[in-house]
């Protein structure tokens, strides 16, 4: 996954998976080499929960939640939300809000506040910082449409009112994080700063050893949870590959990884089978290859069912993905929705059947025909295309390469370009991109996915930046049934509007999709206990999403 936005609970894209190079090594004996302040195998009850950024080779002091480029744990550590949902049993937890209370009319929802939070500096968490927290995301990043009015209604009550019935928004109000206003409010450009001594009401806030490559976060001294800050602190280090973060945690030197691990039962598990532990479940988001639909031919539906028919998706799950991940049908959701998804429908699914044979008939039925062993654009030109992604990503580039070695058995040629994340995910913001692999939105419900790859209201034009539906692809269609799923208030109208969104989703194939992929996590528990399992499910493994407090706030270290 890739660097993203997230102004609000919306999924976070993250930067993944890794080749292994010579200065990958370099890097960890760097990690390694004395920035570490509880070494492998340290169980004093001291020791650092150690986690590695694989998609990072390098850290920037930025602790502002508002940048794209905030440093891991600022939304996982540092800021807090008002409820934590956790993908992996679909459970809402109380957080900063004790208790909240949706309007009949859908049109307002109203939370109350916890009795006794501290910022780490020691002031009060109030009603007013959460209104400040709404209007600077919407000044700043925008998004919230629906939100009209945030009001404090008294120092612990905080209603929000919407322009209309908008039943969605629990997930996306509850699951932001909350700055407090009186540092906040001082700042003369927030989208710039880099909060670089962040006050938060998280349980770990205190930046300390800060280095380009390693940095710890240390106990907030006035948490509001004390009894539940049982580690001493995190660390965090920086790996410019998978690969080299791999290794790191196979030798022991980190606890807990959401790296891509090819063969993780041989590779790690077999090293320690006492302690060596994943857990996969399947809350992973949707991965699609999307095609610019600004570009022709990519903006034309018939041509983007015959390039998803051309692709071979049981050969990329099971050798690209390594058998982790599920081929994608035609509604395109995960397994997430599963008790959403129309049965029937994906019973008869055909475009996202890998059939060479069908695709290159339907290319030719659509006007793109083969001549000299070349598929040609109706201007005559070869049929060519490129597909980017970011270079850390050694399992999304064997996909692409699948896919290219795919359509060249239907006379189309390739290209994978592999530049860093950052660069790819600039192409995808401007939409000056051909394709790529990319992630979705993954929520509570269908929506969030749906909107982000179907709504006309997440289409930028190309040149402006988008954070979501790079692909900028939008159906009027799908805005009434979006919307419709938004208003509705209860399980059996919005089932309803699932159903035509997956309709429709099967008419238009806004995005190829690929794959439904679980989320990785994987942990030794030489050092800590406490994780989140198959039998215990109270969050996902991922390290890097909204339930990773809840994880955080688990642990135990291991003593002597």
């Amino acid at each position: 996954m890739a660097p993203s936005r997230i102004p609000s609970r919306r999924p976070r894209a993250v930067l993944r998976a890794v080749t292994a190079t010579a200065a990958a090594v370099l890097v960890l004996s760097a990690c390694t080499g004395g920035s570490r302040t509880a070494g492998a195998g340290d169980t004093s009850g001291n020791q650092l929960l150690t986690i590695p950024r694989e998609d990072l080779a390098t850290f920037t002091r930025n602790f502002n939640p508002l940048s794209p480029q905030a440093a891991p744990m600022t939304l996982q550590a540092v800021y807090e939300p008002l409820a934590v949902h956790s993908m992996a049993d679909a459970k809402d937890t109380p957080w900063l809000a004790t208790k909240w209370e949706q309007a009949k009319d859908g049109k307002s929802l109203t939370f109350t506040l916890r009795d006794g939070v501290k910022w780490s500096d020691g002031q009060a968490l109030t009603a007013d910082d959460v209104v400040y927290t709404f209007e600077l995301q919407k000044k700043v990043l925008g998004g919230f449409d629906y939100l009209d009015k945030v009001t404090a209604v008294d120092a612990h009550t905080v209603t929000f009112s919407f322009n209309k019935a908008f039943s969605t928004a629990f997930y996306e109000i509850s699951g932001h994080y909350i700055l407090p206003k009186h540092i906040w409010s001082k700042v003369k450009d927030p989208a710039k700063f880099t909060n670089p001594n962040p006050v938060g009401t998280g349980p770990y806030t205190k930046i300390e050893k800060f280095q380009s490559q390693s940095y710890e976060l240390r106990k907030n001294p006035d948490y509001w949870q004390p009894g539940k800050q049982q580690i001493a602190g995190i660390q965090m280090l920086a790996f410019s590959g998978n690969d080299s973060a791999n290794i790191a945690f196979t030798n022991g030197e980190v606890d807990w990884t959401q790296s891509f691990i090819p063969d993780i039962e041989k590779s790690f598990v077999a090293k320690d089978k006492k302690h060596n532990h994943y857990w996969f479940p399947a809350t992973g988001a949707m991965i699609n290859w999307q095609l610019n639909t600004t570009k022709a031919p990519f903006n034309d539906p018939a041509v983007r069912k015959a390039l998803s028919m051309a692709v071979d998706r049981d050969q990329i799950t099971k050798v690209a993905m390594n058998g982790y991940a599920e081929p994608a049908d035609c509604t395109g959701l995960a397994h997430t929705y599963d008790k959403w998804r129309d049965t029937s429908l994906a019973a008869s699914c055909t475009w996202t059947k890998y059939d060479s044979t069908a695709a290159a008939k339907a290319l030719d039925a659509a006007g793109y025909k083969e001549s000299g062993g070349k598929r040609k654009l109706k201007n005559g030109k070869d049929f060519t295309l490129d597909i980017s992604v970011g270079s850390a990503s050694s399992d999304w580039i064997s996909v692409a390469n699948i896919i290219k070695q795919d359509l060249a058995k239907v006379g189309i040629t390739a290209t994978v370009k592999t530049p860093d994340w950052s660069a790819v995910s600039s192409s995808y913001n401007t939409g000056t991109f051909d394709t790529g692999i990319v992630w979705s939105n993954n929520g509570a419900t269908p929506y969030e996915y749906y909107r982000g790859v179907m709504s006309t209201k997440m289409v930028q034009p190309v040149g402006k930046q988008a954070t979501e539906n790079y692909h900028r692809f939008g159906d009027k269609k799908a805005d009434k049934l979006i919307d419709a799923f938004a208003a509705a208030t209860d399980e059996k109208t919005q089932r309803e509007q699932t159903n035509g969104l997956q309709e429709l989703y099967n008419e238009d194939a806004p995005v190829v999709p690929l794959f439904t992929g679980p989320e990785w996590g994987a942990y030794t528990d030489a050092r800590f206990t406490g994780w989140p399992t198959e039998k215990n499910p109270y969050a996902t493994l991922g390290n890097r999403n909204g339930s990773t407090i809840l994880v955080l706030t688990s642990l135990k270290p291991v003593k002597g």
